[in-house]
C-alpha cells in the first residue's frame, strides 16, 4: 500500500508499465525520486531513474522511448528552471503524438504566489504542449489526477503534465488509485455514402495519385494493393516514408523542401489526388488545381492545408478495406508507369548524382557518406536524426526496410534532438542497433548528453556529419537572396571529447575511410562516435526549383562575390550545380 502521494504516483506508473523516468534530481522532486528508488528498479519490477545532463534531453529521450515502443514514457524536472528545461522536448513529443507524462515538481504549496525562490507556474506554462495539464493541491485529489494524466497520454497520444509541489508529494496518501483502464483503440469507418462518392470519383478519373503520410502506418500492403488497382503513383511525406516506401513498386519519392524523385510532378499531373493519412503542412508543394480527396482519422485535419472536395473521416486501413471493392481496376497503366519510370530516372540522374564518383571527393560529400551508412546499418536499426541538413540526407539516402524505425523532430523542427532521442530509443530497445545521425550544430547544443551515453555505456552509434556550419540556415539565406552570415563555426575535435569520456571515436576526412570507420564503430560493444568532416557547401536542392529560388540564389552569390567571396561562390557552384535536375 503506498504510504505517500509520491509512492502513489510511482505505483500508478509501475501499473501502467513504465520502466524508466528520465530526469535530474532536485529538492522539490526528491520525494518522487526516493519513491522510485524504493521500487528497486526495473529488474525488480520497479522503475529505473535515468540521470541525464539536461532536462530538455530527458523529454526528448522520453519521446523516443514512447515512439519506438508505443507505450507510456516519463520524464521529470525539479521546480522552476528544472521543469522549464523540459518544455522544448515536450513540444516535440506532443506534436509527434508520443505518449509522454511529465512530472513538473513545484515550490512548497504555501509559498505559491509569493514570488518565492524559483517560483514559476508550470500549470500555465505547459498548456500549449500538452493534452492534459493539472496541478495537484491535495492528497485526496492526487490519485484521480494521476490516473487521468496516465489515461490521457496513453489514449490521446500526447503529453500530460503533472504539477506536484514537493510538500504535497510528501503527504500521506489518501484514498486509493483505481487500476489503470486502457480501452482498445476504436476503428473508424466512414459512412457508406462518403465511401461511394470517393469510389465514383476514382472510377471517373483517368489519372489518380496518392500522397501518403504517417497515417498509413499499419496499412502498407493495403495501400500498395489499392495503388495497383487504381494505377496510382505513391508519393509520401517525410513521416510517411518509414511506412510506405519499402516494397512498393509504385513509389515515386517525396515532395517538399527535403524531397526527391517524381512525387512533386506526379501529384501535380493528376486528375484526382488522394491525401492518405497526411497533414503535410507545406501547401506550396501541393497542387492548387487538382481535385483532392483526403482520408484522415482526425477530422480537424481535413481540408486545412488545401481545398478538399472529398473529405473522408476514418482510419486509413478501414477506409481502404471499404473502398477497394467499389473501385474498378484501371487497365490503362500509362500514367502510373510514366511517373514510376520518371522517378527511377531521377533517382539515377539527380539524387544518384550526389553519390556517383564521390569516393574521391574531399571534403567528403555528405550524400555519399549517408549512402554508405545505409548499406552498413542493421536491417532493423533505429535512426534518430538531427533537424537540418541531416534530415535531408536521411530522407534521401537512408532507406526503410519495414523493420527500421526513424525518429526525428519532424513536426517541431528542434535542433539537438538526435542524441537525446537516441538515448531514449536505446534504453527502450536494448537489443537493437541505434544510430544517431547528428549534425555538428545540434550535437554541440546538447553535447553534455555524451556523458549520459558514456555513463550508462549505451551502445549508441553516433555518426556526426561535421560541416562546421548551419547548412540548412545557409541554404535558406541564399534562397532569400542573402549572403550567408553567422552560420559558420570553427572546427572542433569531437573525437577528442568523446575519447575523453571513454567512448570509441574516429575522425574521418577521406571518403575511402568511411566504410571501415563505420564497420569498426558498429562492431564496438558500447558507444561509438564517427566524426565525418563533410563539405560545408553541399546544400539541399529541392525537387522543384522555382524562378524565385534561382533569383534569390543568384542574388546571394553576387553579394558574396562583391564582398570578396568569389572563391567560395565558385566552390559552391562546383559542389551543387551537378545536382540540379536536368530535363
Amino acid at each position: 500500500m503506498p504510504t505517500t502521494v509520491a509512492d502513489q504516483l510511482v505505483r500508478g506508473l509501475v501499473d501502467a508499465g513504465v520502466q524508466r523516468i528520465y530526469g535530474i534530481v532536485g529538492d522539490s522532486l526528491n520525494p518522487v525520486v526516493d519513491a522510485v528508488r524504493r521500487t528497486g528498479g526495473s529488474a525488480k519490477g520497479g522503475i529505473d531513474w535515468i540521470h541525464v545532463r539536461h532536462e530538455e534531453a530527458a523529454a526528448f529521450a522520453a519521446s523516443a522511448d514512447a515512439q519506438t515502443t508505443g507505450t507510456l514514457a516519463v520524464c521529470a524536472g525539479s521546480c522552476g528552471p528544472g521543469n522549464l528545461h523540459l518544455i522544448n522536448g515536450l513540444y516535440d513529443a506532443h506534436r509527434s503524438g508520443a505518449p509522454v507524462l511529465a512530472i513538473a515538481s513545484h515550490i512548497p504549496s504555501s509559498e505559491i504566489g509569493s514570488g518565492y525562490f524559483q517560483e514559476t507556474h508550470p500549470d500555465r506554462l505547459f498548456g500549449e504542449c500538452s493534452l492534459y495539464n493539472e496541478f495537484v493541491s491535495t492528497a485526496e485529489q492526487a490519485p484521480r489526477v494521476f490516473r487521468a494524466a496516465i489515461n490521457a497520454s496513453i489514449t490521446g497520444g500526447g503529453v500530460s503534465v503533472l504539477t506536484l509541489p514537493g510538500d504535497i508529494a510528501e503527504l500521506s496518501a489518501a484514498g486509493t488509485m483505481d487500476p489503470i483502464a486502457i480501452p482498445t483503440a476504436p476503428v473508424v469507418t466512414p459512412p457508406t455514402a462518403d465511401i461511394q462518392k470517393l469510389a465514383d470519383a476514382i472510377n471517373n478519373a483517368e489519372k489518380v495519385a496518392i500522397f501518403a503520410g504517417y497515417g498509413v502506418k499499419g496499412a502498407h500492403d493495403e495501400v500498395v494493393a489499392f495503388a495497383d488497382t487504381i494505377g496510382a503513383p505513391v508519393g509520401h511525406s517525410l513521416r510517411g516514408k518509414e511506412f510506405i516506401q519499402y516494397d512498393n513498386p509504385y513509389d515515386v519519392g517525396m515532395t517538399g523542401l527535403l524531397g526527391y524523385g517524381a512525387a512533386h510532378a506526379g501529384i501535380h499531373d493528376a486528375d484526382l489526388l488522394i491525401l492518405l493519412g497526411t497533414d503535410f503542412p507545406y501547401q506550396q508543394f501541393l497542387p492548387e488545381d487538382v481535385t483532392t480527396a483526403q482520408i484522415d482519422i482526425d477530422p480537424t485535419k481535413l481540408g486545412r492545408r488545401t481545398s478538399v472536395r472529398y473529405p473522408i473521416h476514418g482510419d486509413v486501413l478501414a477506409t481502404l478495406n471499404a473502398l477497394q471493392p467499389l473501385v474498378d481496376r484501371k487497365t490503362d497503366r500509362r500514367y502510373v508507369e510514366k511517373w514510376v519510370d520518371k522517378h527511377n530516372d531521377l533517382m539515377g540522374k539527380t539524387v544518384g548524382a550526389y553519390t556517383r564518383n564521390a569516393e574521391k571527393l574531399v571534403p567528403i560529400h555528405p550524400e555519399y557518406a549517408a549512402s554508405v551508412l545505409d548499406d552498413l546499418a542493421a536491417d532493423d536499426a533505429v535512426f534518430t536524426t538531427d533537424t537540418g541538413m541531416c534530415n535531408v540526407w536521411t530522407a534521401r539516402y537512408i532507406n526503410p526496410t519495414g523493420r527500421r524505425a526513424f525518429v526525428a523532430s519532424m513536426l517541431h523542427g528542434s535542433m539537438a534532438n538526435a542524441l537525446p532521442h537516441a538515448i531514449g530509443a536505446q534504453f527502450a530497445n536494448p537489443g537493437r542497433q541505434v544510430v544517431s545521425i547528428s549534425g555538428d550544430g545540434g550535437f554541440s547544443m546538447l553535447l553534455s548528453e555524451l556523458l549520459t551515453v558514456a555513463m550508462y555505456k549505451l551502445p549508441v552509434k553516433i555518426v556526426l556529419f561535421d560541416n562546421s556550419t548551419l547548412g540548412m540556415v545557409k541554404a535558406e539565406m541564399l534562397v532569400d537572396g542573402l549572403p550567408d552570415f553567422g552560420v559558420d563555426v570553427p572546427q572542433v575535435d569531437y573525437t577528442g571529447i568523446a575519447a575523453a569520456a571513454g567512448i570509441h571515436a574516429q575522425r574521418v576526412e577521406q571518403p575511402e575511410d568511411i566504410r571501415g570507420a563505420l564497420e569498426t564503430a558498429f562492431a564496438v560493444d558500447g558507444p561509438a562516435l564517427v566524426q565525418l568532416v563533410t563539405d560545408p557547401l553541399a546544400l539541399s536542392v529541392p525537387p522543384t526549383i522555382t524562378g524565385e529560388q534561382i533569383k534569390g540564389f543568384a542574388l546571394a552569390m553576387s553579394k558574396v562575390v562583391l564582398n570578396g567571396g568569389v572563391g567560395e561562390a565558385v566552390r559552391m557552384a562546383k559542389s551543387n550545380l551537378r545536382n540540379v535536375p536536368r530535363p
